[in-house]
C-alpha cells in the first residue's frame, strides 16, 4: 500500500547539484521520486515531484503489525464491521506516522536555504480548498501592538512580551491585555496612523489573487486588531476574517479589548467552522501562521505552515517557509 504524496522544494535559488541531492534525499526518506516540475521566479525557485510514500515499509510495517496486534481480541469479536473500521482507522494512522517520519527525515538531512513540504496529492488535486492565515508577521510584515505602543512610548517593553507569547512562553490572552492596558488614553486617531504604516508581506496580495481566482476560499484570524484587519480584509476580498475589537470611548483607546480574545483556540474553531461553511473537508485546508499562537490552527489543517516562524513553530508544522515571499504558499498548495 503506498500513499501518494508530491514534495515541493523552493530556495532562492536551486543549482543541478541541489536537485540531485534532493532526489537522494526523498529516496532516503522512504519517497520513490516521479514526475518532476520546475518552476518559479526572479525571487525564488521550486522544484516539485510526485512521490509515492511506501506506508508498509519498514517501521509503518511494525506500526501497523503492533496495532493489529494490541486490537486483535476485539477485532476477532467483531471482525465485519469493528474490524473494517480498526483496519481503515490503523492504515491512517500508519500512513500519517509515515509522512511524519520521511517530513522529520528531510528536515533534519536538508540543504541550506532550501525546503521541502511533502503535501498529500488529494489536497494539492482537491477542487476547492480552503486557505486561513495569521495576519501580524504573517499577512502582513509588522506587529500592529508595537506600532500602537511606540505612540505611547512603550514599543521595546511592548515588543519583549509579545516576542515571549509568540515563542509560547506566556499565556496569549495575558500578554494581550497586559499589552493593551498600556494603550490607555491614547487618542483613537493613531489608529490611522498605524493603518498607513502597515505593508503586506511580499506575495501576500498575489497569494490571496491566486487562490480567489481559483475558485478557492482565503480566511485571516488575527490575535490583532479589527480596526487594523478591517479595510485589508475588505481590500484583499476575503471570505472570512477576525481580530480583536479595541475599546474606544469618547475619542480615546481604554486600554481594553471588548469580547472574547483571539486565541490559539479561537483560531483552530474558526478554521473548522468556516471551512464547514464552505463544505471543504479539513484533510483540504492550509494554514500559515507564525508564532506559538497559531500552534492549534497548523495542528488541525491539512497541512499546516511556518512562516518565517519561532523555532518550536517550525518543529511543529507539516511544512516551513523561511523565505520573505508568503506566495510561496501557493506552490506548496498546487494553486
Amino acid at each position: 500500500m503506498s500513499s501518494n504524496v508530491t514534495a515541493v522544494s523552493y530556495g532562492l535559488k536551486l543549482s543541478l547539484p541541489d536537485i540531485q541531492r534532493l532526489r537522494s534525499l526523498l529516496t532516503a526518506a522512504g519517497l520513490g521520486v516521479g514526475a518532476e516540475t520546475r518552476t518559479g521566479d526572479a525571487r525564488f525557485e521550486v522544484y516539485a515531484v510526485d512521490c509515492a510514500l511506501d506506508s508498509v515499509h519498514g517501521a509503518s510495517l511494525d506500526a501497523s503489525q503492533g496495532a493489529s496486534q494490541a486490537g486483535g481480541a476485539d477485532s476477532r469479536q467483531d471482525a465485519g464491521r469493528d474490524g473494517r473500521t480498526a483496519g481503515a482507522a490503523t492504515a491512517a494512522a500508519v500512513a500519517e506516522a509515515r509522512l511524519d517520519g520521511a517530513r522529520r527525515a528531510l528536515a533534519a538531512a536538508g540543504i541550506e536555504g532550501v525546503d521541502t513540504a511533502l503535501v498529500p496529492a488529494a489536497l494539492r488535486s482537491a477542487p476547492r480548498k480552503f486557505l486561513i492565515m495569521d495576519v501580524d508577521s504573517t499577512l502582513i510584515q509588522q506587529e500592529v501592538i508595537e506600532l500602537l505602543a511606540a505612540y505611547a512610548g512603550k514599543r521595546e517593553e511592548v515588543t519583549a512580551v509579545t516576542e515571549a507569547a509568540m515563542r509560547g512562553e506566556l499565556d496569549f490572552a495575558q500578554s494581550l491585555h497586559a499589552r493593551v492596558a498600556v494603550l490607555a488614553g491614547l487618542p483613537a486617531d493613531v489608529v490611522e496612523s498605524v493603518r498607513a504604516e502597515v505593508r503586506l508581506t511580499e506575495g501576500a496580495a498575489e497569494l490571496v489573487a491566486a487562490f480567489r481566482a481559483a475558485g478557492h476560499a482565503v480566511a485571516v484570524v488575527s490575535g490583532g486588531f479589527n480596526q487594523i484587519l478591517r479595510p485589508i480584509a475588505e481590500d484583499l476580498g476575503l471570505h472570512y476574517w477576525i481580530a480583536n475589537e479595541l475599546e474606544i470611548v469618547d475619542g480615546a483607546l481604554t486600554g481594553k479589548v471588548l469580547g472574547d480574545v483571539i486565541d490559539r483556540a479561537a483560531k483552530e474553531k474558526y478554521l473548522r467552522e468556516w471551512a464547514a461553511a464552505e463544505g471543504i473537508p479539513m484533510e483540504h485546508t492550509i494554514a500559515v501562521g507564525d508564532g506559538a499562537n497559531d500552534l492549534d490552527m497548523l495542528g488541525a489543517a491539512g497541512i499546516g505552515i511556518a512562516f518565517n516562524a519561532k523555532p518550536a513553530v517550525r518543529a511543529a508544522a507539516d511544512a516551513a517557509v523561511n523565505l520573505p515571499y508568503l506566495d510561496a504558499v501557493r506552490y506548496i498548495a498546487g494553486v
